[in-house]
């Protein structure tokens, strides 16, 4: 399993080793020594499995507020989509700024987004599944989000914004600029 970290050094991309023959293949998608290693020190407590019956759909961009937030490990086991993770710590220095990868059921590649990240994804095919894991329960009182296509993050999301086909609810979060400060830059808690 190979870690390795992306534009800013707390999100990790992971590329788990997949052993092929005339079989199929086999792949250990989760060890948690690496995920440790990476910087995950609570265990997942909760796996859950989004299903997007067409292209384009947009969910996001989530997190979870202290005293629930959440790290997360995405991947996509049928399909792909763009996944996006935004530095919502405030006082960080790439606030604001974003990451965003292809994942896909043929890549095998899963995304590590720890706490003070927003998180959401686009649908490149229809008929996509997600699968991630978090580090804390649901927590309804908790659940936030931030405009997926709010100017100032700079997304360059695969379809126009009249293609997306989004929740209701993700219709109305709030821009950067009117976002609560939930989370606060903790330099002593960089990822290695």
């Amino acid at each position: 399993m190979r870690v390795q970290s992306l534009a800013i050094p707390e999100i990790k991309l992971i590329t788990p080793s997949v052993f092929r023959d005339e079989r199929g293949s086999f792949c250990e998608t989760f060890v948690d020594r690496a995920i440790g290693a990476a910087g995950v020190r609570q265990p997942f407590v909760q796996d859950n499995h989004a299903v997007s019956i067409r292209r384009g759909v947009v969910r996001g961009l989530h997190f979870q507020a202290p005293p629930r937030a959440q790290d997360k490990l995405v991947r996509v086991v049928r399909g792909s989509v763009l996944d996006v993770a935004v530095d919502i710590r405030v006082g960080s220095p790439t606030f604001g700024r974003h990451v965003s990868v292809t994942l896909s059921a043929a890549n095998w590649t899963q995304l590590l987004i720890p706490k003070g990240f927003a998180h959401g994804l686009c649908t490149l095919e229809p008929n996509t599944e997600v699968v991630y894991k978090v580090t804390d329960y649901y927590a309804p009182e908790c659940d936030h989000g931030l405009r997926w296509d709010d100017p100032a993050l700079g997304i360059e999301w695969p379809i126009p914004a009249a293609e997306a086909i989004l929740s209701p609810k993700d219709k109305l979060h709030p821009g950067i600029a009117e976002l609560p400060a939930y989370f606060h830059y903790e330099p002593t808690k960089l990822a290695q």
